[in-house]
């Protein structure tokens, strides 16, 4: 997922897709300790991908208040 498409998402589309990512983690976060996970840098991309997820929220909401 990349920044540029997040940008072109609307507020609640960026929220659903937040929510849907940290499931995405928590899944993931116990598939490792279960140790059942074979792809570990699924749980980097997707901690990746969250943190564009706020980066966009938070560009939004300064831009807002500016």
């Amino acid at each position: 997922m990349r920044a540029s498409e997040l940008r072109g998402l609307s507020d609640e589309e960026l929220e659903r897709r937040l929510g849907e990512t940290r499931r995405d983690l928590l899944n993931l976060l116990f598939q490792s300790v279960t140790g059942s996970l074979e792809n570990t840098g699924r749980l980097t991309a997707t901690k990746r991908d969250i943190a564009r997820i706020l980066t966009v929220k938070l560009e939004r909401a300064r831009l807002g208040k500016a």
